[in-house]
């Protein structure tokens, strides 16, 4: 029973410390630089997981690419010009928040356009199933 509970307090102690160095620690000047990088990379996809934010994903390259933009801001560029150059380099799809264009209608708008299709199918069959009670009653039939 001690072997057993020894076992489970090392199984998670092992757990915690793995998601404490999930993200590699860079060396920010202050708090205000910290949640900068932060905020710019939560509305960064990570282009392994895709699934996943940059600043969550621990795959090795959205740690480079995380790298990459702390490197880009302490040379002094805005967010805007880190954004431009990765999706210069990685097209829309690693923002979370592609802007409207030609190529990315379907992103904004085809979710939508499904569910209200579906919608209209479902009440429309539904109404084709459902008749009138006096409908049914006046049908000919088997009398039994």
């Amino acid at each position: 029973m001690k072997r057993l509970l020894v076992i489970m307090l090392v199984a998670f102690a092992l757990t915690l410390s793995a998601t404490a160095f999930a993200i590699d620690p860079l060396p920010f000047q202050s708090t205000a630089q910290r949640d900068r990088f932060q905020h710019l990379t939560r509305e960064l996809r990570c282009m392994v997981c895709q699934d996943e934010s940059l600043l969550s994903s621990n795959a090795d390259f959205a740690k480079q690419l995380r790298r990459q933009i702390f490197d880009m801001m302490q040379q002094g560029k805005s967010d805007k010009e880190i954004k431009d150059w990765l999706v210069a380099r990685y097209s829309t799809f690693i923002l979370y928040d592609p802007p409207l264009a030609p190529s990315t209608i379907a992103l904004w708008f085809g979710t939508p356009a499904i569910l209200l299709v579906g919608g209209i199918v479902v009440v429309v069959l539904l109404r084709r199933r459902t008749r009138p009670a006096g409908a049914i009653a006046d049908e000919p039939g088997d009398d039994w």
